[in-house]
């Protein structure tokens, strides 16, 4: 018995249970053994280690175990005061249960507090309620799990953990029990994984735990979805339904769910990134954005008929774009669409990228609000608010002439501090022909105007025919010549003109994103730049073509 020193006897008021050694310092066993730990309280016995005598031990974990005996996660950890000098428990590997001949439990029967050894199968078949194996015992005599026995290590011949016992259904005509595996365990349990092999190496599973403990124990911020979806990549297991609640979540689904061993070191490469950096103080901005990663949503008539088009909502990462959602619907039906699909294509993200959301629209879609749509129908807050948003034309995204020309363009802006505005004013009687010749001479690089593109559309439409990176105007305003008084639309201008100075043109989107939480922070209508839309087009941002949404590709 030398080597199994680590069975332990657990006692909480006048319950009586087993339970085992898992670290110098912290013992498994059923929640339900200490469910009155509150008021009682526990000790820890090791029978195969009598001078030891019984130390107290404090409940350090739950497993979400409610009262019930169907009830999941009937599991607790155990923390003694101190360390103690036996060497813990092993595991087998995950099912190694099926197929074993012989499955020994050690508990703690009433009379037998010594403890005593009960001889079981693991049942084949599925799993009851996705959470227990079924164990029978080998022959109708001999120690049955009776009451003393939830929470005992199960173990092969060798004495490798293969499940806890947690329900136990003895008498004189009934010798069957249940038991949590190991990776169920670890399911309540994170902290277990690292214990537990599998086919991720032993040495990548101690680093990518202790990481989480520092990240955790550190107070780190990190969405634990997007560092998942980074370390399996575009090919690994998708998001469980509802995401991780936690970074251990994240990290026990890597190990159990994830058959790519590297996954479990490109988690805690990334994690190690995060300890690594920089600590933000409370009044930092966000660091400048070497390069934007766009969450795109695609719009796009269907040609079933008017009031139809198709929408996709995709996301770019490693330069590739992936596709989260494509339908058909009737155009009142986008929003609650885009909606929906948005926090899905921003989970398929880097941890540490820069979301962009642009919205690729038809020409005549290009004054739609969608910087004013709500994030959900639970969440107020305008998109516009929550990320950096523009749009950009289809036909001008999907032209291979102006993609290159942008490009070009982008090049010089680059090394800019800063861009002028070439105001296009309300009511201006300069031909759309001249307006092409001065924004191509001028070399231009941002377009104002002062109106909304249907009061200057053929002016609008020129502007997107020519290299131009990004228009603004404001969606509603002047509405064009013979208005009486001063012009709005001028004073817009004026406000932009000012409000840009010195932002370089690749910082807009951010910029614009805080001037539209000034605008939603005022009264209605007392911002200038409130219904500010921006056309921002970097080809740089968007390298694979872009397909058609009709094609078998798209």
């Amino acid at each position: 018995m030398s080597g199994t020193a680590w069975h332990a006897r657990v006692v909480c008021g006048t319950e009586v249970g087993a339970g085992f050694l898992v670290s110098p310092r912290h013992v498994l066993t059923c929640a339900h053994v200490v469910r009155c730990a509150d008021t009682d309280p526990v000790t820890v016995a090791f029978p195969n280690s009598r001078p030891l005598g019984e130390l107290p031990a404090a409940v350090t974990v739950r497993g979400g175990w409610r009262g019930g005996p169907a009830d999941p996660g009937d599991l607790a950890v155990l923390e003694l005061t101190e360390d103690v000098a036996l060497a813990p428990a092993r595991f087998a590997p995950p099912g190694a249960e099926h197929g074993a001949r012989e499955l020994v439990a050690y508990g703690f029967p009433r009379g037998y507090d010594e403890g005593m050894l009960a001889s079981y199968r693991a049942l084949p078949g599925p799993r009851i309620s996705d959470e227990w194996v079924q164990l029978e015992a080998l022959t109708g005599h001999g120690q049955p799990l009776a009451a003393g026995f939830s929470g005992a290590a199960v173990t092969l011949a060798d004495g490798s953990v293969v499940g806890m016992v947690t329900a136990v259904a003895g008498g004189r005509d009934v010798r069957v029990g249940r038991m949590l595996p190991t990776d169920v365990m670890a399911r309540h349990w994170p902290g277990l994984g690292e214990l537990v092999p599998t086919g991720h190496r032993p040495q990548a599973l101690r680093r990518l735990y202790t990481l989480v403990r520092r990240v955790e124990s550190e107070g780190r911020a990190c969405d634990a979805n997007r560092l998942y979806v980074d370390a399996v990549g575009a090919f690994g297991p998708p998001l469980p339904p509802g995401g991780f609640p936690s970074l251990s979540a994240a990290a026990a689904y890597v190990q159990w769910e994830v058959p790519e061993p590297e996954a479990a070191t490109r988690l805690a490469d990334r994690l190690e990134e995060l300890l690594d950096g920089p600590r933000p103080g409370p009044g930092d901005p966000p660091p400048p954005a070497a390069v934007w990663s766009p969450v795109v949503v695609e719009i796009d008539h269907s040609g079933a008929g008017p009031d139809q088009v198709t929408v996709e909502v995709s996301a770019y990462r490693d330069g590739r774009r992936r596709s989260v959602g494509a339908r058909r619907l009737p155009t009142h039906a986008v929003r609650a669409y885009v909606q929906q699909r948005l926090d899905e294509a921003a989970d398929q993200l880097a941890p540490d990228a820069e979301e962009l959301v642009t919205f690729v629209l038809p020409r005549e879609w290009l004054n739609e609000p969608v910087a004013s749509w709500e994030c959900s129908e639970y969440d107020s807050t305008p998109l516009g608010c929550a990320y950096p948003l523009v749009v950009t034309d289809r036909a001008r995204h999907r032209s291979g002439r102006l993609r290159h020309q942008l490009r070009k363009k982008w090049q010089k802006l680059d090394a800019s501090p800063g861009a002028s505005v070439h105001r296009v004013e309300c009511g201006t009687r300069e031909r759309p022909g001249g307006l092409r010749k001065r924004l191509w001479d001028g070399d231009a690089q941002l377009a104002g105007f002062a109106t909304p593109p249907a009061a200057a559309r053929e002016h609008f439409e020129v502007s997107l025919t020519v290299p131009v990176p990004v228009l603004l105007w404001r969606r509603t305003g002047c509405p064009g010549a013979g208005h009486d008084g001063p012009c709005p639309g001028s004073a817009f201008l004026d406000e932009l003109t000012a409000s840009l100075t010195g932002v370089p043109p690749a910082e807009l989107p951010r910029h614009v994103q805080t001037l539209r939480l000034a605008a939603d922070a005022e009264d209605p209508g007392g911002h200038w730049a409130r219904e500010l839309q921006l056309l921002w087009d970097d080809p740089r941002c968007f390298p694979e073509p872009a397909a058609s949404l009709h094609t078998p590709v798209a």
